[in-house]
């Protein structure tokens, strides 16, 4: 009995011992890979044995490593598909409905996120005709110690109404303008992730040669489990500090939505704001904010609304111990309605319970969308609340933003080998408070990615800033925003580089412009004119000179169109600033003159530098060229910036 059970023993062992052949998670079925390019693919089997890959007549042989990984490298292949791809060893690994075609790589944070389902246009988009030959893939988010080899599985996804709504908004309707041009199949390799630094994609090895950030990434522990806990007591102690003397674990919390004075020895957090900035750095989990809000008889009486501007992420709210709702969505209004009979003559207690998954955490938005409608009138709920922790979430992992290079090693890294044609990127929001050291970084990453990905000539296509914050809260020739502007432009000095301006297409209220299409067409007019393919101009106009001539100041523009103009016939000119020796900025009177305007204001008698749409919000500014494309924000002077000083870290 046991000679014969022997053999199938060995036989079943031998089995277990052999590793399933397979492709790298970025490959799929329905995948696009690039066009006239060799084509790498890489995987895992068993060591030792050889495999034979084949694909649209392209055929390799490979034999797995000792570390049982393979590569293998065919041919370039014109466009077209749809395509076998055969990986054959002691398994067969079958991919279907392969495309050859362009592939671009989108980076940045949540604008080239956002999806295609939540823009203006995303409803009819989403209903109208897909072209199949649109495919993307969604990176998962990770960030990662080390360099990562592999993402997290994930689907290449065909355009299709089901599907398409999921797309990177700007990635699909840069993809559409492409393809009507060359009729090719796309592919959108989507990296993005919302809130994230520049310095989170910048790769570890150049990051170790920047004194600003090598700090950080030495000090990295060895791996992600040793990042999470030592992360983990960093926020235990900072929570500690912050609210001293108030535990975290083992309270009992079933009494802080209560009409009482029950926090008087909570600290506070002021509103809106979140708690991230406000002591409470990386905390993500739950807190309790509480308020008094004394209210006369006549603004107790009846029906109320209450306005808690916005909540990231969930909120659930009482008053006077009363639950009065709750919501999910870090940028949805928060909105409560107050039956008759919750308020009351004298002190009222609002409390708040934020539930916070990931980024900022608490209140955000406008100071007047805080407050209390009562029928006597609105009352303010903007200022100090008191505050308190319940819970800290414990990190599963590093994100994005907890030191340099961890989203570039969990997103960034295991692309490499692929070909791509080009990179679309938006990103910098993340980045205003240090706005002047974004122009050296930037330039930098560009560099890295282009011999990263083995192409010099990396096309690398970015969109600048949009217009964003009250427009009354504009300073004149300043603001943090204007000076990331000129820090993204910085990087035009690269060859194959293009930007997309969007100070016309923006929201003061809403860091997440919905017109998509716009950005999307201008980066792919970009694109066209980088291949030969576009003749009319692809950015708006360029400052070619400029001269004080006594009391008037002289701008020259090259790459009008044909000259330049309002972007509204029949408007006055708006957006143009004056200084004089004394450096103050005022608001210019413009004449557009042909190619030049000219510039006068009686508060600057002697001018000596001039600024465009150089405030956070320029969405005032309105100088387009011939072709509708807005000129964009400039200085004429060199004068040290506001953020000149600071730098990641300090």
């Amino acid at each position: 009995m046991k000679k014969t059970l022997l053999p199938l023993l060995l036989a079943l062992l031998a089995a277990t011992a052999q590793a399933e052949v397979r492709l790298s998670n970025v490959f799929g079925e329905h995948m696009v890979l690039q066009r006239d390019r060799p084509l790498r693919l890489w995987g895992t089997a068993t060591p030792g044995q050889t495999l034979t890959v084949d694909l649209a007549g392209r055929t390799a042989r490979t034999r797995v490593g000792a570390d049982g990984r393979w590569r293998v490298e065919l041919t370039p292949l014109p466009a077209g598909g749809p395509f076998r791809l055969l990986v054959q060893g002691d398994q067969t690994v079958e991919l279907r409905d392969v495309l050859i075609g362009d592939v671009w790589l989108l980076g940045g944070q949540s604008n080239m996120e956002f999806p295609l389902a939540a823009t203006d246009t995303g409803a009819q988009e989403v209903a109208s005709p897909q072209n199949p030959q649109l495919r993307q893939l969604r990176v998962p988010l990770r960030a990662s110690v080390r360099p990562e080899a592999e993402i997290a599985p994930a689907p290449w996804v065909v355009a299709e109404p089901g599907r398409v709504g999921e797309f990177s908004a700007i990635g699909y309707h840069f993809a559409r303008q492409i393809q009507a041009v060359q009729g090719v199949p796309i592919g959108l390799l989507n990296t993005a992730w919302g809130g994230s630094m520049l310095e989170t994609w910048v790769r570890r090895e150049a990051a170790l040669k920047d004194p600003d950030l090598a700090p950080t990434v030495r000090a990295l522990p060895a791996d992600n489990a040793a990042f999470s806990a030592a992360l983990g007591k960093r926020l235990q102690d900072r929570v500690a500090a912050w609210q001293r003397g108030l535990p975290v674990q083992g309270v009992d919390t079933r009494r802080w939505s209560a009409a009482g004075d029950i926090d008087g020895d909570w600290p506070t957090l002021q509103a809106p704001g979140e708690w991230e900035g406000q002591g409470l750095a990386d905390l993500d989990g739950i807190v309790w904010l509480r308020k008094r809000v004394d209210l006369s008889a006549s603004q107790a009486a009846g029906a109320a609304q209450l306005h808690l501007a916005k909540v990231d992420d969930c909120d659930e709210t009482w008053v006077n111990g009363q639950r009065v709702g709750g919501q999910c969505g870090y940028d949805q209004p928060r909105r409560h309605a107050l039956p008759a009979g919750v308020l009351r003559a004298g002190a009222n207690w609002i409390a708040v319970r934020v539930t916070d998954t990931g980024g900022g955490g608490g209140f955000h938005g406008e100071a007047a969308a805080m407050r209390l409608d009562t029928a006597a009138g609105a009352v303010s709920l903007a200022g100090t609340w008191r505050a308190r922790v319940e819970k800290i979430q414990a990190a599963a992992g590093p994100v994005a933003n907890n030191a340099p290079a961890l989203g570039h090693n969990g997103l960034i890294a295991p692309l490499q080998g692929l070909s791509v044609r080009g990179v679309l990127w938006y990103q910098g929001e993340e980045n205003s408070g240090r706005a002047a050291a974004y122009a050296d970084g930037f330039k930098r990453l560009i560099e890295d990615w282009r011999g990263q990905f083995g192409d010099p000539n990396l096309p690398f296509f970015f969109v600048q800033l949009a217009a964003w914050l009250p427009l009354a809260d504009n300073k004149p020739g300043q603001g943090n925003w204007a000076e990331l502007r000129e820090s993204q432009a910085a990087a035009l000095a690269l060859p194959h580089t293009g930007m997309a301006t969007a100070i016309d297409v923006g929201d003061e209220v809403d860091i997440h412009p919905r017109d998509k299409r716009t950005l999307g067409h201008r980066l792919a007019a970009l694109a066209l004119s980088e291949f030969g393919l576009r003749t009319a101009p692809a950015s708006g106009p360029r400052l070619l000179r400029h001269e004080a001539r006594g009391g008037e100041f002289h701008l020259r523009f090259g790459d009008t169109a044909g000259g330049l103009r309002t972007a509204r016939a029949g408007e006055p000119v708006r957006g143009f600033y004056l200084a004089g020796p004394d450096r103050r900025w005022v608001p210019a009177q413009a004449l557009i003159d042909g190619d030049r305007i000219v510039l006068h204001s009686p508060a600057v008698p002697t001018p000596v530098a001039a600024r465009y749409a150089w405030v956070n919000n320029p969405s005032e500014a309105n100088i387009v060229g011939g072709a509708g494309l807005p000129l964009p924000p400039l200085r004429t002077d060199n004068w040290p910036l506001e953020t000149a000083e600071r730098r990641y870290g300090r």
